[in-house]
């Protein structure tokens, strides 16, 4: 069956439950529990991703809810002899599962597990209590951070497994208690895909299996449409025991899959084989090529230089010092509402201030003024581009020193002001379609965060300085200009 062909079925008595469900469960629980549950659509598609094999089936479901995965796994690959292991720890949830399994149980064996899931894979990993691995696993696990001193965390630990999520937990353990073949379909959020804190994961995962499917949104509200979920989620199919092969990206607009688009991609073009972090890259399309398509990026910021920092003024630790208007004694402040029309607009009349006290007890999160390159840490999914970089410019403002607010992150040299034509022209790379092609592949939130600009490869700094000369001969840009550029740079 092919994943196209898991859509157009109208919602059955399943999905009726989880609606019904969701509107029951006390809202303070499902957050502690990070309980949403999977619309019918997505459970059916998830389904339909497992290949065809033969033998018993074992299948596990890990946070298993009111059972929608496992009823759409059953309604699609249902045979003799099946066996299931549904774990639910919520009792609420429980009365709806054992509904579930009973109405979709024919000729399958369910056992309902209310227990906590991590607690009891660890026991049976650590005690040599488990039984035959399981062949397959489908999950929606649950999402909440995990504390550096909980119990959860010194269990994971005791497995060898080192992760700061109850979703990457869940995911890590059912690997482990995989049979060699296993196949395991979840739907996750994306932000496993980079960043520092999940790269033990990410080790873990690929030692343990072999990635064959990743599914996209372009909307990161549609997986959990009902709960107004706003988690950017991937589908994902990991196959255990099984060499690494070509890797099969789809996407798809929203859960009625009706526009999903297919293409293949060798595993090197998803996680570099360079890379130590082991970023997972997901390209929304073959044209993506990322930064891999721009030669000149070749080197890191260490090398040329610069550095790039979260702007330090916190303003609500700073609430005494901020100022509406500039006076006397003060400095610019500069949030991203300031470069909200594609160029600097201060002072400008909104709800943030536009000035902070410049006094011994603010002077140490102040920069000299000078020449920056900023970049918005933060974009909605829909905007064009997920890096939208501004150039500062010290004739802008009579003062010594500028605040930058938390929101943005400063490119600088020591915390003090960059070349004229660096600073220009790193906007003009960073702001090419190239640079947020690549930045989507691995990035799965909308937070352009300071580490990750950090892990970038730049051009060297004469060609920078070339890139700037020419925006400042430049007018308006268009996105087109942009990229002409860069591409006619490149040689």
């Amino acid at each position: 069956m092919s994943a196209a062909g898991a859509v157009g079925v109208d919602p059955g008595p399943v999905d009726h439950a989880r609606m019904e469900a969701t509107s029951r469960l006390n809202p303070a629980r499902r957050i502690e529990f990070g309980q949403f549950m999977t619309p019918d659509a997505v459970a059916r598609f998830m389904a339909s991703l497992f290949s065809e094999r033969n033998g018993p089936v074992r299948l596990l479901d890990a946070g298993a809810g009111i059972g929608s995965l496992t009823a759409a796994f059953i309604s699609r690959w249902e045979r003799e002899g099946m066996a299931v292991s549904a774990y639910e720890i919520d009792p609420a949830l429980a009365v709806y599962l054992r509904d579930t399994l009973v109405h979709y149980g024919r000729n399958v064996s369910a056992t309902v597990i209310e227990q906590d899931f991590i607690r009891d894979a660890v026991f049976r990993l650590t005690l040599g209590k488990r039984t035959q691995g399981f062949t397959h696993a489908i999950l929606n696990p649950p999402y909440r951070k995990i504390s550096s001193d909980s119990e959860h965390r010194a269990l994971l630990r005791a497995v060898g497994l080192e992760t700061v999520n109850l979703y990457t937990a869940f995911l890590g353990l059912a690997l482990e208690l995989m049979a060699p073949g296993g196949e395991i379909v979840a739907i996750i959020p994306r932000s496993f895909c980079n960043g520092l804190y999940y790269k033990p994961f990410r080790e873990w995962m690929l030692e343990r299996s072999s990635v064959e499917h990743i599914h996209l949104f372009h909307s990161r509200t549609s997986a959990f449409h009902d709960d107004e979920v706003l988690q950017e989620n991937v589908i994902l199919k990991l196959a255990c025991g099984k060499k690494q092969g070509i890797v099969t990206i789809t996407t798809s607009s929203d859960t009625s899959f009706a526009d999903i688009e297919s293409n293949e991609y060798p595993f090197a073009e998803i996680v570099h084989r360079d890379d130590e972090q082991k970023f997972i890259h997901v390209p929304m399309s073959p044209s993506h090529s990322g930064i891999g398509g721009v030669p000149l990026a070749k080197k890191s910021l260490a090398e040329i230089g610069l550095q790039v920092s979260t702007g330090p003024v916190v303003d609500f630790r700073m609430k005494e010092y901020l100022r509406e208007t500039m006076e006397s004694g003060a400095a610019p402040l500069l949030y991203p509402t300031h470069f909200s029309s594609g160029t600097l607009e201060w002072p400008r009349q909104s709800k943030k201030p536009n000035a902070i006290v410049n006094n011994a007890e603010t002077k140490k999160w102040l920069y000299p003024n000078g020449s920056y390159t900023v970049v918005r840490r933060f974009s909605s999914k829909e905007e064009r581009r997920r890096v939208v970089a501004h150039v500062v410019e010290p004739g802008s403002f009579k003062a010594t020193a500028i605040g930058f607010e938390n929101h943005l992150n400063v490119f600088h040299s020591g915390k003090r002001g960059i070349d004229r034509n660096v600073a220009h022209g790193l906007s003009v790379f960073l702001n090419s379609t190239a640079v947020d092609d690549y930045f989507r592949r691995f990035s799965g939130h909308t937070q352009v965060n300071a580490t990750d600009l950090r892990l970038l490869l730049y051009p060297e700094i004469g060609v920078l300085e070339q890139l700037g000369q020419w925006r400042q001969s430049q007018g308006l840009l268009t996105q087109e200009l942009i990229d002409q550029q860069v591409r006619a740079v490149n040689g």
